[in-house]
């Protein structure tokens, strides 16, 4: 008999992202998208890696498999994010309602897509929705964030040194840059 025990935590955050609804939402993935399509979800990868670092949410990147033959479904992690590629015959939307039910009302659960009929299942589970525009105002206003604080940190930085310490470390950086070239 299996145990199949519950890997979501109470009093924990999380953010299902349905990822070919994102893809094609966001005017730089379908673009992208049309060039190719593993770089668009490699991309939306990465963003959402990056925005992990920022919300306090568990980000869980859903891709559809459903027309993948005998696809038995896989998932990785990825620094920090959760990807999920679902089985054959199933979709994001209905592995992420499974997800829903399994959580309960315990904890806070968001979910990323555009998809309306979507939005008012996971509404009636006890989750909430997010658009996908405004998901992707939310990864462009941390970004946005976070640059502020790096350029202030920097700012901060450099005003500890003098302008002698400052040439001197530059050229160290510039000749290991060279180093590493040769190898």
């Amino acid at each position: 008999m299996k145990y199949n025990r519950n890997p979501y935590r109470r009093g924990k955050s999380y953010l299902f992202v349905d990822g070919y609804n994102i893809i094609n939402s966001w005017d730089n993935l379908i673009k992208l998208k049309n060039v190719s399509l593993e770089d668009a979800r490699n991309e939306l990868i990465n963003i959402m890696v990056e925005f992990s670092h920022v919300t306090k949410e568990e980000i869980i990147l859903v891709f559809d498999a459903y027309l993948v033959k005998k696809s038995g479904g896989k998932v990785y992690h990825r620094k920090g994010i959760k990807i999920v590629y679902t089985r054959e015959f199933e979709t994001a939307d209905h592995y992420i309602e499974r997800q829903l039910d399994l959580i309960g009302r315990l904890t806070s659960v968001r979910v990323a897509t555009s998809d309306n009929i979507e939005q008012q299942i996971i509404l009636s589970r006890g989750g909430t929705r997010i658009s996908a525009r405004e998901l992707e105002a939310e990864v462009f206003n941390s970004k946005m964030k976070t640059q502020k604080v790096a350029k202030k940190l920097k700012e901060e930085r450099v005003g500890f040194l003098d302008d002698k310490s400052i040439i001197a470390l530059e050229e160290l950086r510039k000749s290991l840059g060279e180093k590493d070239k040769d190898e």
